[in-house]
């Protein structure tokens, strides 16, 4: 036989052991289920999923996330808060159209390259250094908004409390 074949099947079986690897369920007569790499009388066999797995950070890229952690603490520092002027919390007022004109403030008013973001039932909807957010066609019902201070790279650096309304529209039934 020659001895490069029998390294060859050697590898091969070992890298198809572990996929060759099977799985038996066996139920026993007071129905409890136990699982097994060994068959049974009366085991079935499991067909399993591949195991995800999940290769975690460098300790390096864990220490520079926590530098920015720290870096966005401090820009967010420099707020005393950031929040909602219009519409208030609780409100209810009727939209035609479904177009609101947020409108915020922060305390002190924002340091050169911050934006105001404002979110909607989670998601952003617009950025504005002015003050002002403007959001069209939004559904009747009630809805939360979120404000934020982003950086110039979008990272929210100030979180304020979120606020609820509701939207009156007409309907084609009314």
């Amino acid at each position: 036989m020659n001895p490069k074949f029998g390294i060859t099947a050697g590898l091969m079986l070992l890298l198809t052991g572990p996929v060759a690897a099977e799985v038996y369920r066996n139920v026993d007569a007071q129905g409890n289920v136990t699982f097994s790499d060994e068959p049974s009388k009366g085991a079935e066999t499991v067909d399993v999923k591949p195991v995800t797995t999940v290769t975690l950070p460098k300790l390096r890229n864990v220490r520079e996330t926590d530098k920015l952690r720290e870096e966005v603490e401090q820009e967010g520092s420099a707020y005393e808060g950031v929040s909602f002027i219009y519409p208030e919390d609780g409100q209810a007022f009727h939209s035609g159209n479904g177009n609101i004109r947020f409108e915020v403030q922060s305390t002190p008013g924002l340091q050169p390259g911050h934006k105001y973001e404002v979110t909607l039932d989670g998601q952003p909807v617009g950025q504005s250094s002015s003050g002002f957010v403007s959001v069209s066609n939004v559904f009747r019902g009630t809805h939360e908004a979120g404000i934020h201070i982003v950086d110039s790279n979008g990272v929210q650096v100030k979180t304020g409390n979120p606020i609820r309304f509701t939207v009156h529209r007409p309907s084609v039934q009314n």
